[in-house]
């Protein structure tokens, strides 16, 4: 259950569908003899800490069910680790786009949203003041991180951050958007959703000492690379 609002509405259901999960397979794993595990965990567990960027070390701060769940399964990742020998990665996404997020949905993420809007031609709406700040990271680069995490040999037992390494906030998401759609549609602005992070900045030193992992693909031409895909599914804007 990935969207943070959600887990909020329903906590028993998103600690057995998000945390029990993960420990059943973390047993699986385990029982199978299977050599590696690898852990879709999120940004959201640093929370509204103020210092930027967000480093491995720093003190997690959890604002939601979801964030709980997440620091929880990575506990659970290092003791399999420490105690059973299995070797296990936590890789901590933090804002992912691309092709085929859905924005219909009731996961869908803040680029899916505004970009069917904007090219519908519809003005987007910002829940809060829009100078809060996500580190955006284009979804192949995720896969990319996720195959360097599967195959490379002689690491496990840590977790490390997946990010594009650069902020921006919601406003400057909206003019990048319209620069590349050559439209000048204004947000709206709406209340500020509850539990959501105000500021998310990523160090992503880690990944490059233990993944190899450097991001290859620019904020930018991402969003060019996603708005391209949208544009070829019009049924998803219409």
């Amino acid at each position: 259950m990935v969207s943070v609002q959600k887990t909020i509405g329903e906590p028993t259901r998103s600690h057995y569908v998000n945390l029990d999960s993960t420990l059943n397979l973390l047993v699986a794993a385990r029982e199978a003899g299977a050599r590696r595990f690898v852990f879709a965990s999120s940004a959201a567990i640093y929370g509204n800490s103020p210092d930027l960027p967000k480093i491995e070390t720093m003190r997690p701060e959890p604002l939601s069910p979801y964030a709980v769940q997440k620091l929880a399964g990575e506990h659970y990742l290092k003791v399999f680790h420490d105690l059973y020998g299995l070797e296990t990665l936590a890789l901590r996404f933090f804002n992912v786009f691309g092709p085929r997020q859905n924005p219909g949905s009731d996961y869908a993420a803040v680029i899916p949203k505004f970009i069917a809007l904007m090219l519908a031609g519809k003005q987007p709406t910002i829940f809060g003041d829009g100078h809060q700040t996500r580190d955006f990271i284009h979804v192949s680069e995720v896969v990319r991180a996720l195959i360097q995490a599967g195959t490379l040999n002689g690491i496990g037992g840590f977790v490390c951050n997946v990010a594009g390494g650069e902020k921006t906030d919601l406003i400057q998401l909206v003019g990048t958007i319209n620069r590349i759609l050559g439209t000048r549609l204004e947000p709206t602005f709406g209340p500020a959703a509850p539990g959501d992070v105000r500021d998310s900045l990523a160090d992503v030193a880690h990944a490059r000492r233990v993944l190899d992992f450097t991001p290859q693909v620019s904020f930018e031409e991402g969003l060019r690379r996603t708005i391209d895909w949208y544009k070829s599914h019009p049924s998803l804007h219409g």
